[in-house]
C-alpha cells in the first residue's frame, strides 16, 4: 500500500505538494508523478494564484490521509490469497486434530479446546507459534495435518468447476439485482372499462 501525495493540478507549473511528512510548501512538481492525486479543476481554480490555492488546499486536507492504489490491480500477485489459504488450512487442521483428540485423549482435548477458545486458529503462523511454545507435540500434529489436508485438496480441486461456480454465482447475483430494480406494471393499469 502506498501513501501518496495530494497535489492541485492546473496549468500553472507551480503546484502545491502536501506530501505528509514534508513541510507542505508550494514548489514545482512533476505532472506525471504516479503518487499525485487530482483534487481541483483548472476551470474553477485558474483565476486564483497558486499560493492561495495551496493555502486553501492545506486547510481542507488537515488530518486527511490520501491513500492511492488501495484497490487491487490485475498485474499484482496473489500472495494475500496464499496466506488466506494457509490460514484456512491451519484452522481446518486444528479442528481435525481437536476431533481426533475428542475420541482418543479427553484430557488433551479439553486443554486444546480451551487453547482454541482463547487463540484464533485462523491466524495461522501466530497460532502455531503460540501452540508450539505451550505444547510442541500438538503444534507438530496440526502442522502435519495441515500439510496432509492441503495435499488432499490439491488432488480433488477442480479449477474449471470452481471457475464455473464463481461465474454462475456472479450471474445469479446480477439477475437478482436486476429483478429488484425493475418496476413491473400492476395489473390494474391494463384493465379496460366495459360498457
Amino acid at each position: 500500500m502506498v501513501i501518496g501525495s495530494v497535489a492541485a493540478v492546473d496549468p500553472n507549473p507551480f503546484l502545491c505538494d502536501l506530501s505528509f511528512g514534508r513541510s507542505g510548501a508550494c514548489r514545482k512538481s512533476s505532472r506525471n508523478s504516479p503518487s499525485s492525486l487530482d483534487l481541483s479543476s483548472s476551470f474553477i481554480d485558474a483565476w486564483r494564484p497558486a499560493s492561495t490555492r495551496c493555502r486553501k488546499l492545506r486547510k481542507q486536507t488537515r488530518g486527511l490521509v490520501i491513500v492511492d492504489e488501495l484497490g487491487g490491480h490485475y498485474e499484482e500477485g496473489f500472495d494475500d490469497v496464499h496466506v488466506q489459504l494457509i490460514n484456512y488450512f491451519t484452522y481446518k487442521a486444528s479442528r481435525t486434530v481437536l476431533h481426533q483428540l475428542y475420541e482418543m485423549n479427553p484430557p488433551k482435548y479439553r486443554w486444546f479446546y480451551n487453547f482454541l477458545a482463547t487463540n484464533k486458529a485462523s491466524e495461522g503462523k501466530r497460532f502455531l507459534r503460540q501452540l508450539g511454545k505451550e505444547k510442541q507435540d500438538l503444534a507438530e500434529r496440526v502442522m502435519v495435518t495441515r500439510l496432509h489436508l492441503y495435499g488432499k485438496w490439491v488432488k480433488k480441486c477442480d479449477h474449471a468447476k470452481m471457475y464455473q461456480q464463481i461465474s454462475d454465482e456472479n450471474l445469479q447475483l446480477m439477475r437478482e439485482r436486476l429483478i429488484e430494480t425493475v418496476i413491473w406494471p400492476s395489473d390494474d393499469t391494463n384493465t379496460e372499462k366495459i360498457g
